[in-house]
């Protein structure tokens, strides 16, 4: 979309009380914590600072808009004019107006969105916590969004029931006015309905004119089979409403797995710690271990040493036709107390020992 002239007059980093540099999140937090503090609903007269809050979101909330908004205000910082020819004089703060006039006169395509034009709506964020065996295997569930839809009342028109909304006068619902100025033909987005083309006589009471409002709804989220914590999953189209005919912008959810008991993941590989006791470890057994399916036996060779990994292969989890594996780490056992025969056998195993396992030290 062009530069709003608003844009060149208007902070909206003020209006929401952040900082130029202040990342996605903090500006959606900003936001829905002054609009919840405004809405008229709650405080009856405060709607023309509502609307002020809502149309700071509605350019920072978007990150395209927000990109272009900065480099606007940026370039209009540099000062009232920078240049002359034959006494037809311009201000830098018309470069986007001025570059769109000659496209149209030369017949040149404008960039989409230009004029008000339709409007993607914004993306929502959101999150879900999933058990331990949801994000192993899938699931189909909800989640719940807060954002702007269709005024129940004006179905989206933002005008009073039985009434419509009316060609802006002062463009005759182009959304842009045109200056003619000798060899160059500026064109402006109207100020009078800021680039839509028509205009709300009669606004809706319930959403005094922006043909939204703000709902709590459930959205279906499909979650694969094996996510892993932190994983961010999209799903298309279920963010906030478009404008004026443009599409829904996107959620996008965070999951957050809840630790097994028993088992940890290392992408597709499960992990598990066994305990074993010393003539296990010593001597090698057959032992039985927890999957997440049925019980599978796992063999330990003479002298294994503590810390060590043993692979069961097949039994991880399953990524399409293939399953990764099950990573045992062997835990040494040492009993904190010992009984008289347990003692003695181990005093009779120290004195069979053929050497201190320290020789190598030197000390």
């Amino acid at each position: 979309m062009a530069a709003q002239r608003e844009w060149f007059e208007t902070d909206y980093y003020k209006i929401l009380g952040v900082r130029p540099d202040a990342p996605e999140k903090e500006v959606t937090r900003a936001y829905r914590k002054l609009a919840k503090q405004h809405h008229p609903d709650a405080n009856p007269g405060h709607e023309d600072r509502f609307k002020e809050i809502s149309a700071a979101y509605d350019v920072l909330g978007d990150p395209e808009k927000r990109k272009e908004y900065d480099e606007v205000r940026r370039l209009g910082a540099a000062g009232p004019g920078f240049g002359q020819s034959g006494g037809f004089n311009f201000n830098i703060n018309d470069l986007s107006d001025l570059f769109g006039g000659v496209f149209r006169q030369s017949g040149g395509r404008r960039r989409a969105g230009w004029t008000g034009g339709p409007r993607r709506g914004g993306d929502v964020e959101a999150e879900l916590h999933l058990a331990f065996a949801e994000a192993v295997d899938g699931v189909v569930t909800t989640v719940n969004v807060t954002t702007p839809v269709a005024c129940r009342t004006c179905g989206g028109s933002g005008s009073k029931p039985g009434t419509m909304p009316v060609v802006c006068p002062r463009c005759g619902g182009s959304g842009v006015v045109n200056d003619n100025q000798g060899l160059f033909s500026l064109a402006t987005t109207c100020e009078e309905c800021h680039g839509r083309g028509t205009k709300v006589v009669d606004p809706c009471a319930t959403c005094f004119g922006t043909g939204l409002e703000r709902r709590e709804r459930q959205v279906k989220v499909r979650v694969p089979a094996g996510v892993e914590d932190g994983k961010r999953i999209r799903v298309k189209g279920r963010g906030e409403p478009g404008r004026d005919g443009g599409p829904a912008g996107d959620l996008f959810v965070t999951l957050h797995v809840t630790p097994h008991p028993l088992f940890g993941r290392r992408g597709r590989d499960l992990t598990l710690n066994v305990p074993v006791t010393y003539p296990e470890a010593a001597l090698g057994a057959t032992i039985t271990v927890p999957s997440l399916g049925r019980p599978v036996t796992l063999k330990i060779p003479p002298g294994t040493k503590t810390g060590q990994v043993l692979r069961v292969r097949g039994k991880g989890l399953q990524h399409g036709s293939q399953a990764g594996d099950l990573l045992v780490t062997v835990e040494l056992v040492v009993p904190a107390k010992l009984s008289d025969p347990e003692r003695k056998a181990i005093e009779a195993l120290a004195q069979a020992a053929p050497a201190s396992p320290r020789a190598h030290l030197g000390v």
